[in-house]
């Protein structure tokens, strides 16, 4: 019975508990944006010097589909190998109880939950993280300028490209001199399916078609996307000019022209008036110079 007690309090001082090697890593989501490098956090808290020569760390990443784990990097002893080209762990870090995993241009397929898994004889401790990959939209509104006519229909194309995932959200506003606060627009709007690019963003166009009446004057559009990759929504805005439509042209040509044919009727009358007094002046002093005579 002695022996069996020495034993095991041999055992508790030479085997600690499973749970004594712990590891540290991000909290909730870590995200990454498509193209760039990232440290996905794995950390043995309280920094302590750690002999690599008994302990081994390997990387996991989950495949969001098929839910099968691929291995990305491991290490241990004298062997180091990458199975994710790029990726890589600190030796010098490691020492200090860092096994922070470094993968450069992060790719939206390597989204997925990974897995630090550290061994330091005999413990060992895991971690898990979900890493999410996200693209910022680049948009573009068109025209930013334009010339219309009233009561004329004009297009207005608001695109964005490349982000992801595809869940975006496109809104319109319009600003006019007849009513000076932005309005949210919420009719004649039309936006094109959702495409999908070789790399796995995606596109789409949202238009807007406007049909001013000659009141509105100048009329300012503005396009607002939002998106999950932004903190801050995306404005652009594009000004109309109201310029004279080509029916209410020819009428205003047509009344001129009759302002100036009856403006000159007036003036040739006015001047006949002023002219004929002098005419039968005349005509009187050549009667009386006949008389004379």
């Amino acid at each position: 019975m002695r022996t069996l007690w020495v034993l095991a309090a041999f055992l508790g001082l030479t085997l600690r508990p499973a749970d004594f090697l712990e590891v540290e890593m991000a909290q909730g989501t870590q995200k990454v944006f498509l193209n760039d490098n990232t440290t996905i956090v794995c950390k043995v808290p309280g920094s302590p010097y750690l002999d690599v020569k008994i302990m081994g760390i390997t990387w996991f990443r989950k495949n969001q589909v098929s839910k099968e784990e691929s291995k990305l990097f491991e290490f241990f002893g004298h062997h180091q190998k990458a199975l994710r080209p790029g990726a890589t762990v600190s030796l010098q870090r490691l020492k200090r109880g860092d096994a922070s995993l470094q993968l450069p241009a992060v790719q939206l397929h390597e989204a997925g939950e990974y897995r630090c898994e550290l061994v330091v004889t005999p413990e060992k401790a895991q971690g898990r993280v979900w890493l999410e990959v996200l693209a910022s939209p680049v948009s573009n509104l068109s025209p930013e300028q334009a010339m219309v006519k009233s009561n004329e229909g004009k297009n207005i194309s608001c695109r964005s490209s490349w982000f992801y995932p595809e869940n975006i959200n496109i809104t319109w506003k319009k600003w006019t001199q007849k009513d000076p606060q932005y309005l949210e627009v919420s009719e004649s709007i039309i936006t094109g399916p959702t495409i999908k690019n070789s790399d796995g963003t995606f596109n789409v166009t949202s238009s807007l078609i406007l049909k001013p009446s000659p009141e509105d004057g100048m009329i300012i559009c503005q396009c607002e996307v939002r998106h999950i990759s932004m903190v801050t929504s995306q404005r652009f805005n594009s000004t109309l000019t109201l310029t004279e439509s080509e029916d209410t042209a020819p009428w205003k040509i047509i009344i001129l022209l009759i302002v100036f044919v009856l403006a000159g009727w007036v003036l040739l009358c006015y001047c006949f008036q002023k002219s004929l007094p002098i005419s039968r002046c005349c005509h009187g002093k050549r009667t009386i110079g006949n008389n004379t005579h």
